[in-house]
């Protein structure tokens, strides 16, 4: 087993299948490869109820020979990548809960299913896995901040009444362009660094991708010093955090 609930079998159908989703909302013609039940739900997903839209894509996709998947998963990249070749990267494209990603965004989180669910399955049949961080980083820089800067739908909707503090945190690395994120009255922005900020994270981009899909611990990233976190006042993190958060 990778997780509780997948096999290997089912974690490459699940990058498969949404390479293969990806596809088909990179091409202008693109017809959506979900059947009706999943496109409605994704338009209402959520962060925490990005599990119930999963469970039903495997279900309507019932393939699991790996050798089948991987040389169904290698082609749809390659058609993503020819057919986005020479697409402007800033392109607007509709994802889960109505919100809207740019296109380099969408190419950037294909790359983290790869890494992530990678390290998934790798950690299972007990082999080496690499996350190159320029790799890692494309996730932060440019579909995180890029959902954030143009509209996040009802992704981060939650049942927590919104605070009327402002939140800011400065993240920095090696290998992202340094960004402020603020959280206000429940709504999430980027804004450019240099001004106030209540905390200030320092990351390593694979450690930091695999502390918010819940793979390695908060404490334990802390402690390697593969996330360093600081400011005047880093105790508002938990409250921006649940807020800023993924599945």
């Amino acid at each position: 087993m990778v997780t509780a609930d997948w096999t290997v079998a089912d974690t490459v159908a699940h990058v498969a299948m949404i390479a293969k989703m990806y596809t088909s909302l990179v091409r202008p013609d693109g017809e959506s490869v979900l059947e009706a039940r999943g496109r409605e739900q994704v338009a209402k997903t959520t962060v925490d109820t990005v599990s119930v839209l999963n469970a039903l894509v495997l279900s309507d996709f019932p393939e699991r020979d790996i050798g089948v998947l991987v040389k169904g998963l290698l082609a749809d990249i390659d058609e993503v990548l020819r057919v986005t070749e020479d697409a402007d990267p800033a392109t607007p494209l509709g994802w889960l809960g109505d919100s809207r990603v740019p296109l380099a965004g969408v190419l950037a989180h294909l790359v983290n299913e790869l890494q992530i669910h990678g390290w998934d399955i790798a950690r299972a049949l007990k082999l080496p896995w690499t996350m190159p961080p320029e790799d890692a980083a494309l996730f932060f820089d440019l579909f995180l901040v890029g959902v954030l800067s143009n509209d996040t739908g009802h992704l981060l909707d939650t049942d927590e009444p919104p605070h009327e503090r402002r939140i800011a945190v400065a993240f920095r690395s090696a290998y992202t362009s340094p960004v402020v994120l603020v959280l206000h009255r429940g709504r999430v922005t980027v804004e450019e660094p240099g001004g106030p900020v209540d905390a200030r994270i320092s990351f390593d981009p694979p450690s930091l991708n695999l502390m918010l899909f819940h793979r390695v611990g908060k404490v334990r990233s802390a402690l390697t010093r593969k996330i360093v976190v600081g400011g005047p006042r880093p105790w508002v993190l938990p409250a921006f955090l649940r807020v800023v958060r993924l599945p």
